[in-house]
């Protein structure tokens, strides 16, 4: 596991959110600091992909705005979606390793495993499990102990999302 990073109690300081994944960076955007309380960094960011990502189930499109929960002690992050006019769309979850904040970059290894919660909770979706990416990475050979973290924090925030929703885990 990461040591953890030091608290930054600027808020209005940017930094830059850096999501690898297999070893690779994925993408690196800007954001600004919302929160540091030294266990979960919280940043809020503008839809950093270019044009529209439409998954069926929801749309992700210029204009979205992401309020990012990063943990330095959990193997997870919730994104909360929301319009460019506020409206919440729903709650993205990505599988990860615990967050390290340093230098000014937030780094995050994705761990191929998602969630996604709808804004009203109806709708909780298992992401990823029927294409296998969890299984073709590798990672349980690699590292079984992180596999097995990261599929405990997937059962954790499926239960969480139906039981009472992720509102709790973010106020």
């Amino acid at each position: 596991m990461s040591a953890p990073s030091e608290p930054r109690a600027d808020r209005t300081k940017g930094l830059v959110v850096a999501l690898s994944k297999a070893g690779r960076t994925k993408i690196r955007y800007p954001a600004e600091l919302v929160r540091d309380d030294g266990v979960r960094v919280t940043v809020r960011a503008p839809w950093a992909a270019p044009g529209a990502r439409d998954f069926g189930f929801v749309r992700f499109e210029p204009g979205d705005v992401f309020t990012e929960h990063y943990w330095r002690d959990r193997w997870f992050a919730v994104k909360e979606v929301r319009t460019g006019g506020g409206v919440l769309k729903g709650w993205y979850c990505d599988i990860t390793r615990p967050a390290v904040l340093a230098d000014g970059v937030l780094a995050v290894e994705d761990l191929d495993l998602d969630l996604w919660v709808s804004a009203d909770g109806s709708s909780v979706l298992r992401l990823d499990e029927d294409e296998d990416e969890f299984e073709e990475s590798g990672l349980a050979e690699r590292d079984p102990a992180a596999a097995g973290a990261a599929a405990s924090a997937l059962d954790e925030l499926e239960a969480l999302a139906r039981a009472e929703g992720l509102a709790g885990l973010l106020g």
